[in-house]
């Protein structure tokens, strides 16, 4: 007697989802191309991710050509798990934390900017931006990574979890702790 499998529901079996370019790319050993595709889909939220992490632009510019360098040397060894961004972001993070470690101490985190006019809205945005970096600074490094690239490089739960190597539910319990921390430490006006 031959048994056929029939599928338990109507629905059509799961396939994969689309292949990332990128992806494809460094697995075609394609690595200056896969490179230079890197840094046109994702250099702008490395950028950001830089910045929101080293409070100066000149940094952040080193810190992501840093990125995009070490990305590519590490092309080789990419395995496929998770996206190409959270990839990046995680090496972006990586390189950060390098940044912050050798920074010598006392150095302001932010950028040295002349205030606008008392009274204009660019001066309250400067101000709880600045609030912000200073709450920032206050919390735990492995807390500001994670609202960094929840709200900076907008990299999904799972995402964060591949960027630093957790699994995706203690991904989103740190960042409920860091939201809880950081606005433990906001000042009572910039809330």
């Amino acid at each position: 007697m031959q048994v056929l499998a029939t599928p338990m529901s109507d629905e059509p079996p799961e396939t994969p989802g689309p292949v990332d370019p990128i992806a494809a790319l460094v697995h075609q050993g394609q690595h200056r191309e896969a490179l230079a595709a890197c840094a046109r889909a994702h250099g702008r939220v490395l950028g950001r991710l830089c910045m929101a992490l080293l409070g100066s632009q000149a940094d952040a510019d080193e810190a992501t050509q840093e990125t995009l360098l070490r990305a590519h040397r590490a092309m080789p060894g990419y395995s496929g798990e998770g996206t190409v961004k959270a990839w990046l972001c995680g090496i972006a993070r990586h390189v950060c934390a390098h940044v912050l470690e050798t920074r010598r101490k006392g150095r302001e985190l932010a950028e040295l900017v002349v205030l606008p006019d008392e009274g204009s809205d660019e001066l309250a945005i400067r101000q709880r931006a600045r609030a912000l970096r200073g709450a920032l600074a206050q919390l735990k490094p492995s807390e500001r990574d994670v609202l960094v690239l929840r709200f900076v490089a907008d990299l999904s739960h799972r995402e964060i979890a591949h960027a630093c190597n957790l699994d995706e539910a203690a991904a989103r319990k740190r960042i409920s702790r860091a939201l809880a921390r950081l606005r433990a430490v906001m000042p009572g006006d910039a809330v």
